[in-house]
């Protein structure tokens, strides 16, 4: 690849580039985006990264690097790579900085080629319709961003069109697979058999291997497989080992004969844990018909958390009416322009905070007032009583205001700021003495 002979961006490119640019970002902000064209250079098909910036309402582009199909090399111009940042490009020869960065010198170098290489949507791929090499390449099918590696592996491995077309991409970068199907053409025909069920979920190249091999179970080989990689690390390993005896193996091939996998049986046991039942028993622990168990102790699970629940918060109720009550003299609804009533229950927090669009029915001051260390007061207009207005949350230890705020986190009107610091709350502390004494 001669990058002495690359050509500026053709004006059809700029365009397009432009279009998806205002299609992805049509906020147009400051930040640097990257995309990408096919052209042809020296006879070879190449990848030119562009790089995009507006800045003072003025749209930039540049050509940042270059990857061939046929080439170990990536070349860059004006960009440089950081581990945290990523690709950051310097834009002085725009005049959008006063001075250019250590990395600008406008000259093409090279690197790796695995290297300079962001993520960046292809604007053009049909241009490879312009290389009869690629005819059967199933590049159409294709909806990644590595379109220079995936031809790479196609000029390697011409198989990778049947894997394409059988709807397998996961396994389209694995070599082992790829080496297969050109030694082994049953093992193509039992991809074709299997593709349904290897499209439904991610595989292990070596799971798909093995079943192949061996006739082995799919979904069981996957489960076994991936049961037997996580439990170790699993911060709940030795409780489900001490279930099983220690005998790791056969907790493997109980979960993957039962098609359940590490996660479903850990919801069984928390159900059945919840639910109280002796885990010692293998009737419990090991059920023979496992799927059906699952499903009947997850539903008594389900069954009695919203029966605990149900009674949990008719106490929350309960016990936030009775504060309610013992701090109702705090109220204030003498002759004036507005009234604090105190909230009576949970469900006037949630009502007042969809009302105002504010959190104080989504978080926990309903626990809060319940063991008495704030007070929820609501601010409304004599004319209208029901109307929100203004939410003021309330130290009981510390006798003050801790927030006030209306629709949307808006701080209270002049007036009502008034009100709520020159009348209620003298008022609500006095109140507050009275019942203290």
């Amino acid at each position: 690849m001669k990058i002495e002979k690359l050509r500026p961006i053709p004006k059809y490119i700029v365009e397009r580039i432009k279009k998806k640019d205002r299609e992805l970002h049509p906020a147009q902000d400051g930040l640097t985006r990257f995309y990408s064209y096919l052209a042809k250079n020296d006879g070879d098909l190449i990848k030119v990264t562009v790089a995009v910036k507006c800045r003072y309402k003025n749209w930039y582009c540049k050509q940042v690097s270059v990857h061939g199909v046929h080439s170990d090399r990536a070349y860059v111009k004006d960009m440089i790579f950081n581990y945290i940042a990523g690709n950051i490009v310097g834009w002085y020869s725009e005049g959008l900085t006063k001075a250019p960065k250590w990395y600008e010198d406008g000259e093409w170098g090279w690197n790796d080629d695995k290297y300079f290489n962001p993520h960046a949507p292809i604007v053009n791929l049909e241009f490879l319709t312009k290389f009869p090499q690629y005819k059967y390449a199933a590049w159409e099918l294709y909806k990644g961003a590595e379109i220079i590696q995936y031809l790479r592996t196609y000029e390697q491995y011409p198989q990778l069109e049947y894997l394409m077309k059988l709807g397998l991409c996961d396994f389209i970068t694995s070599t082992q697979i790829l080496e297969m199907m050109g030694k082994d053409k049953k093992f193509c025909k039992w991809l074709a058999q299997n593709r349904k069920e290897l499209s439904a979920r991610y595989y292990y190249v070596a799971v798909v291997l093995q079943a192949y091999k061996k006739g082995c179970d799919l979904a069981e080989l996957q489960i076994y497989t991936e049961t037997k990689k996580n439990l170790p690390k699993h911060r709940r390993r030795k409780e489900i080992l001490e279930l099983f005896d220690g005998d790791a193996e056969f907790f493997y091939r109980y979960v993957a004969k039962h098609k359940a996998g590490l996660a479903i049986y850990l919801d069984y046991l928390d159900a059945c844990n919840y639910l109280g039942l002796d885990m010692s028993l293998p009737k419990n622990y090991k059920p023979i018909e496992f799927q059906r168990w699952h499903d009947i102790r997850t539903d008594e699970y389900r069954t009695a958390k919203a029966i605990a629940d149900e009674k949990e918060r008719a106490e929350l109720y309960a016990k936030f009416a009775v504060v309610a009550e013992k701090y109702l003299p705090l109220q204030r609804a003498q002759d004036d322009m507005y009234i604090a009533l105190i909230a009576k229950s949970p469900a006037e927090l949630i009502n007042e905070g969809e009302t105002l669009g504010h959190c104080v029915g989504r978080m926990v001051y309903d626990q809060k007032f319940v063991r008495e260390e704030t007070l929820i007061f609501f601010i409304r207009s004599v004319k209208q009583p029901d109307v929100p207005l203004i939410t003021i949350e309330y130290s009981l230890s510390a006798h003050k205001i801790l927030q006030s705020y209306g629709s949307n986190h808006k701080k209270p009107t002049p007036e009502i700021h008034d009100y709520i610091h020159k009348k209620w709350l003298p008022h609500a502390n006095r109140k507050l003495q009275a019942i203290a004494a």
